[in-house]
């Protein structure tokens, strides 16, 4: 396996804060709620426009998920959040677990929000989705070469060896990717798979953004990212020479995963919390995810066109559970397939 290493700038904070980066939206100190979120994808402009829709101002603070989360544990009853937003289902999860986050009744939300993308106890939800799919350099490969039956597993194939690039083991994204595999196919054969990549001497790469620069300087040919990276190159550079592939469309399809929040626990703004969930969800649904080029998860609300652009696909139903239960169990199957 080959590594790359890059140097990276996680974020450039307007405001420092404890929990990592950190950034206050037009509400102020005395806005009338305080959302802590590790969504680091243009939010201003829904926050505002949420603003502006009701009166009910925003503050938001940005960070990663693990570490706004140990930031709730600690503050406890004296938190000053109302709302939870993160990037993974299964940090969703773990939360609802850990009794950070409230339930909520809302038939909103039950009516826009399909029901594997939320919690059944109404503990959180999922406002946008991002697809983890195959992408490919149209000018040497041919897409007709990779399984649509099991286009993850499809990448151990011996016609791949020397083609691939991958992210780190670190990242979540192939973490959760990985512990949705076990679930779905079993650990033995999620370990399989895992191993295919390994054995065809896979490039690993610091992040998604980096993976689909080098497939398209020629540096591999085939990868695995999320759909809304290529999403923000194209739209820099049309003729970027990247196409993606629908992972799966004739077995379990193709694995997503969810930008989400829920409500906090002890929230002295829980109704106007809820109420932004709702928005998001419905009236602001495109603002939330246009912009970044997500899937919406209201199935009344049409993506973007950019991403319309790249077909309609059959998505693996999501498991919050499985994602966060199996995290530490996917971690350990990545170390023991050498993906490191």
């Amino acid at each position: 396996m080959r590594r790359r290493f890059v140097s990276l700038i996680a974020c450039a904070p307007l405001v420092l804060t404890t929990a990592g980066c950190g950034i206050f939206g037009s509400g102020g100190e005395d806005a009338d709620l305080q959302v802590y979120s590790a969504r680091h994808y243009d939010l201003e402009e829904a926050f505002a426009d949420f603003t502006d829709d009701t009166g009910i101002t925003v503050e938001f603070l940005y960070g990663e998920d693990a570490e706004l989360l140990e930031r709730l544990r600690s503050e406890g009853e004296d938190t000053p959040a109302d709302l939870f937003m993160t990037v993974d289902a299964g940090m969703l999860w773990k939360a609802a677990e850990e009794g950070v986050l409230a339930p909520v009744e809302s038939r909103a939300i039950e009516t826009a929000v399909p029901r594997d993308l939320r919690d059944p106890e109404g503990r959180w939800a999922g406002l946008a989705m991002r697809a983890r799919t195959l992408m490919y350099d149209p000018r040497t490969v041919d897409p007709a070469d990779f399984d649509p039956v099991d286009s993850y597993a499809g990448l151990g194939d011996p016609q791949w060896e020397g083609r691939l690039c991958m992210r780190d083991e670190t990242s979540s994204y192939v973490q959760s990717l990985v512990a949705s595999l076990i679930d779905t196919q079993g650990r033995e054969k999620a370990l399989e798979t895992v191993q295919g990549w390994v054995d065809n001497d896979v490039e690993i790469v610091s992040n998604d953004v980096e993976l689909l620069e080098t497939i398209a300087a020629g540096g591999c040919e085939v990868g695995i990212t999320n759909h809304y990276y290529l999403a923000r190159l194209l739209a820099e550079d049309p003729d970027l020479p990247v196409a993606p592939y629908w992972a799966s469309q004739e077995g379990d399809g193709t694995h997503v995963n969810i930008s989400g929040a829920g409500v906090v626990e002890g929230s002295d703004a829980a109704p106007e919390a809820q109420q932004l969930m709702e928005w998001l969800a419905t009236e602001g649904q495109s603002d939330f995810v246009d912009d970044n080029h997500e899937y919406p998860v209201n199935p009344d609300v049409e993506p973007e066109d950019l991403i319309a652009s790249f077909g309609e696909f059959d998505r693996m139903q999501v498991d919050a559970a499985a994602y966060g239960a199996r995290n530490a169990e996917a971690v350990e199957l990545l170390d023991e397939a050498g993906y490191r």
